[in-house]
């Protein structure tokens, strides 16, 4: 077994920008454990110039995107060779750059391909320019660059890769060059390759025109494509499930939402994890080295955390917790409090998540919480997004236009350092997305390892790890909810878990040493490396 795993976006660390938010984060997580767990696997992903914004927020609420240059030579070694592909006809060199993720009992090498070359055409040297930067015609220049020109580099590179996984359908055209060196065989390239979708909603997989594709990469579309691909439209989504021998969702509910979606192919789940190492912070790694011995190589043993001292978990929290708000303050200027329930709500900023149903009823947030909760938000919105933008401007506004009345803030450039900053910190992590739009989603996963607690819509992985009002809460159970009804049972929620934390901190102590031992043992990466090493790659 040998596999090559393709992504668009791979998020290692805050220093190389090739993620944006959870596609990028969830892959840099798998590629982790599985050097950890030295599973024989390869990346492909892109190496962007100018990779994803730095966000910066004006006088006005306003979100401004910075682009600057990130060369890569600190980070990773330029391979002496290149390959070459046909876009548009002409030939597109691409060079490939290599960096190394060690883990406990292995390494995964990760192959980051670049166009930005003298000998490349001026428009060519921009395809791996920005991430998520680009129109159509950028978006399908990209693709080709990763399915096709990641196929023939590791063909070079990484020869006896048995299995090609397809993480989102960015990387769907290696299906094509792979057609190819099979002679036309369909089923030999469904042989090698498994594929997983991370969206439930229609607008999030990538069509384009036949117009569009055949004069980008004409060359390498066979004479069928519209029967692998769709009749009106090329849907990356649809070739990849058309040829590839396994699908899967990345939740119990969101394989049924695909199933939904694609009648007729047999789409299974692996439930998302996090890689725990990398989202544990120093002080719950210390708890955890002390009295849970293993738990770096075995995360199962978490679920053994209910026999640590309840004294030696709060004090580690109030660490994390310190540290959170003695960053939020330096940058903000808030004065927050380390005494108060802070609550978070940190994720890329689209309609669907819903930031700004805490204020459907600000009297009542008035009433109940100025001296009591403290509100960090974060996260950015994609730069052509204007409704996500707006979101933004109205929690960066209404913290300022009420901030005698309600401890809010927006903490501007959320990214991994501070996403690390603030799982690890928060007593709360709070989402609300509207079912069934949420795939999957990490970040709660993450405030586990910490001893955080989740506040969630019953959407994606907090679906199945919900055991409401004994590891966190619950907020509605109801597709059909309206923003109204959902607003509602937050409040009531946020009521209970104010009064809980305040007037019964025994039980607010187990709420938190249950959310460790009933959510960290599963949602991990581990598990689910494992889990796709049964079910897919052998």
């Amino acid at each position: 077994m040998k596999v090559g795993y393709f992504s668009m976006e791979i998020g290692l660390n805050e220093n190389i920008p090739t993620y944006s938010g959870g596609l990028g984060i969830l892959a840099g997580d798998h590629i982790k454990s599985a050097a950890d767990l030295n599973i024989p696997l390869v990346a492909v992903t892109l190496l962007y110039k100018r990779g994803y914004f730095i966000q910066s927020i004006d006088p006005m609420g306003r979100q401004e995107e910075i682009y600057p240059y990130f060369d890569p030579r600190a980070f990773m070694e330029p391979l002496p060779f290149k390959v070459t592909i046909k876009i548009e006809g002409r030939d597109v060199h691409i060079g490939v750059w290599k960096y190394n993720t060690v883990g406990i009992s292995g390494r995964v090498p990760i192959y980051f391909l670049d166009t930005d070359l003298e000998i490349n055409a001026p428009e060519d040297r921009l395809i791996t320019q920005y991430l998520y930067g680009g129109d159509t015609h950028t978006r399908i220049c990209q693709e080709a660059v990763l399915g096709i020109g990641g196929y023939l580099a590791v063909k070079r590179l990484e020869p006896g890769i048995t299995t090609y996984h397809m993480n989102e359908g960015h990387a769907v055209f290696l299906t094509l060059a792979l057609l190819q060196d099979c002679g036309g065989d369909e089923s030999k390239v469904r042989q090698q390759c498994v594929f997983t979708t991370h969206t439930p909603v229609p607008a999030g997989h990538d069509k384009f025109t036949y117009e569009l594709a055949t004069r980008v990469i004409g060359t390498y579309l066979p004479s069928n494509i519209k029967r692998l691909a769709g009749a009106d439209l090329l849907n990356t989504t649809v070739l990849a499930l058309n040829l590839s021998r396994a699908s899967n969702g990345v939740s119990e509910l969101h394989g049924e939402i695909s199933r939904q979606m694609f009648p007729g192919f047999p789409i299974g789940h692996v439930t998302n994890g996090v890689h725990h190492l990398s989202w544990t912070g120093p002080d719950f790694k210390a708890l955890y080295d002390e009295h849970l011995p293993g738990w770096r190589q075995q995360p199962e043993r978490l679920a053994e955390a209910l026999t640590i001292p309840d004294e030696a978990v709060k004090t580690a929290k109030i660490k994390a917790k310190k540290r959170l708000i003695s960053y939020v303050n330096s940058v903000s200027g808030a004065g927050f409090t380390d005494e108060i329930l802070t609550i978070c709500f940190a994720r890329r900023a689209a309609a669907y998540k819903r930031a700004t149903l805490i204020f459907s009823d600000l009297e009542f947030l008035f009433n109940l919480s100025f001296d009591r909760v403290q509100f960090i938000f974060a996260g950015k919105s994609h730069p052509q997004d204007a409704p996500g933008k707006e979101l933004i401007k109205e929690i960066v506004n209404t913290g300022k236009q009420y901030e005698k009345k309600l401890r809010l803030v927006f903490v501007p450039n959320y990214n991994i350092w501070s996403a690390g900053l603030m799982t690890q910190g928060t007593d709360v992590w709070l989402n609300t997305p509207r079912r069934p739009r949420e795939a999957s989603g990490t970040s709660g996963m993450k405030v586990c390892f910490n001893a955080g607690v989740n506040m969630s819509v019953l959407d994606g992985w907090w679906r199945e790890a919900c055991n409401n009002r004994v590891n966190g809460w619950a907020i509605g159970d109801d597709e059909d909810q309206t923003d109204e009804q959902a607003s509602a049972d937050f409040y009531q929620d946020l009521d209970d878990m104010v009064t809980t934390y305040y007037a019964n901190p025994r039980q607010w102590l187990s709420i938190m040493k249950r959310s460790i031992t009933d959510i960290t043992p599963v949602f991990n990466t581990h598990r689910m490396v494992r889990e796709y090493v049964q079910k897919y790659y052998l």
